[in-house]
């Protein structure tokens, strides 16, 4: 199994999670949280001018001369976000083409946008390697990872599962 960007996301944030989206126990579609963000993504997006691109297993929201943009609902977890893009952009330079990425949180509760550019270094190429490494040793596991017991948990789409 291929390693997604919604996988590297999950692994930053929570490793159970990423274990059960991997292994096919897909939650989400019950989650209001996640059907706000799909709804402020495909709003996003209807009025690009740059629509999604699938390349190989990643869907990218947008990718324009200079970047590639992936649009959040929400800055709850910038770091997972972060290596989501890395992962992307790794992608897309293994394809020939070189940009650097843009990450535009829309913030439910403000009418403002936050965005942030992440660059590829060698290093990072580097650490997501051993991340993709370590993410198909996981989701290969019998092992279910044990819950972490932290407020993000409140809001997760597998919040049911985990903790009734």
């Amino acid at each position: 199994m291929k390693v997604t960007g919604t996988m590297v996301n999950y692994y930053i944030h929570c490793k159970r999670q990423c274990w059960l989206f991997a292994n096919k126990i897909n939650l989400e579609d019950n989650s209001e949280e996640v059907r706000i963000g799909k709804l402020l993504h495909e709003l996003k997006t209807e009025k690009a001018k740059h629509k999604e691109l699938s390349i190989e297993q990643v869907k990218i929201d947008k990718l324009t001369e200079d970047y590639l943009v992936e649009i959040k609902k929400s800055d709850a977890d910038v770091e997972a976000v972060t290596w989501q893009v890395l992962l992307y952009l790794k992608i897309i330079k293994n394809k020939g083409i070189e940009r650097k990425g843009k990450i535009e949180f829309i913030e439910k509760k403000k009418q403002s946008r936050k965005t942030m550019t992440v660059i590829l270094t060698t290093e990072q190429e580097r650490r997501l390697d051993q991340m993709i490494q370590q993410i198909e040793q996981l989701i290969a596991g019998e092992e279910i990872p044990a819950i972490r017991h932290d407020k993000k948990c409140n809001k997760c789409a597998y919040y049911d599962y985990c903790y009734i």
